[in-house]
C-alpha cells in the first residue's frame, strides 16, 4: 500500500498562493509538507497544464475555455493577480514545469487528472507521456488520481507502475469493485461525507485513505481518529503546525 503523508497541500497551497501555480507549490514546500496535489487538464493543442476549471475566468479574468486555448496563450495568462498583487503575472504552468519544480524541492506529487468532458482518455494519455518523459525512474513516481475512471484505466493500461487513487465526493456503492478493477492504491473522499464506519471499511479493504478539502484542525483530528491517513488542505501551514 502506498504510504500517504499526514498532510498534503491542495492545489499547491491554495490558501497561501494562487492555486495550481508554481508559486503555490513553493508556498506548500515552505509550509513544511512533503506532498502537493494539483489539477491537470489539456489546452486546445493537447498540452497538460495546471488548471481546475473548464472556464478561464475565475483565476485569469479571461473569457473562454482552457480546452479552446492553445498552450502558447494559456501560459501567458495571469493566474495570480486575482489572488493578490504580490502574485500578479504568475503564469499558468505546464505539467512539465510543475514536475520539474516538485523534483527541485524534493516533494512528492499527487497529479489529479481533471479532464474537460469528452477528453478523459486523451488527457490521461498526455499526462502519462509527460511523466514518462520527465520523471526520473530513480524517483518515487507521482500518484495519479481522478474522479474519472476512464482516466485511471488509461493510466493502468499505459503505465501500470504509476500508483492510482480513486476520487469521490461520497463513497460510491461499487467502490470496492472499482478500486480493485483499476488496481488503485488509495481512495480520496470528501471529508464532509466520511463517517467512522466508511473510513473503517476502506482501511479494512487495504486501501490508503485521504480526505479533502480539510481546513479545520478539529475536523482533521477527528478524521485521523477514524483512520484517515492523509488530509488534503488549502492551509498546509496551519495543519502542519497543529498536527505534526
Amino acid at each position: 500500500m502506498l504510504a500517504l503523508p499526514r498532510v498534503m497541500g491542495h492545489r499547491g497551497a491554495a490558501a497561501l498562493a494562487p492555486e495550481n501555480t508554481l508559486a503555490s507549490i513553493r508556498r506548500a514546500a515552505a509550509a513544511g509538507v512533503s506532498w502537493v496535489e494539483f489539477d491537470v487538464m489539456l489546452t486546445s493543442d493537447s498540452v497538460p497544464v495546471l488548471f481546475h476549471d473548464d472556464k478561464l475566468a475565475r483565476t485569469t479574468g479571461r473569457k473562454g475555455l482552457m480546452a479552446e486555448t492553445p498552450c502558447a496563450v494559456a501560459c501567458t495568462l495571469d493566474a495570480g493577480a486575482w489572488f493578490g498583487a504580490e502574485f500578479a503575472g504568475e503564469p499558468v504552468p505546464t505539467l512539465e514545469a510543475a514536475l520539474a519544480l516538485v523534483r527541485e524541492l524534493g516533494l512528492r506529487a499527487n497529479v489529479e487528472i481533471k479532464p474537460t468532458p469528452g477528453r478523459e482518455r486523451e488527457t490521461a494519455a498526455a499526462v502519462v507521456a509527460v511523466i514518462e518523459r520527465c520523471w526520473p525512474a530513480s524517483k518515487a513516481p507521482p500518484l495519479i488520481s481522478s474522479f474519472k475512471r476512464d482516466c485511471l484505466a488509461v493510466v493502468q493500461d499505459r503505465a501500470p507502475a504509476l500508483p492510482r487513487g480513486l476520487l469521490a465526493l461520497r463513497l460510491p456503492r461499487d467502490w470496492v469493485s472499482a478500486a480493485r478493477a483499476l488496481e488503485c492504491s488509495t481512495l480520496h473522499v470528501a471529508g464532509r461525507w466520511l463517517t467512522a464506519k466508511r473510513a473503517a471499511r476502506v482501511k479494512a479493504a487495504g486501501y490508503g485513505l485521504a480526505a479533502f478539502t480539510i481546513n479545520d484542525v478539529a475536523q482533521a483530528r477527528r478524521l485521523f481518529d477514524w483512520g484517515v491517513e492523509c488530509i488534503i488542505t488549502d492551509s498546509p501551514d496551519v495543519m502542519v503546525a497543529a498536527l505534526h
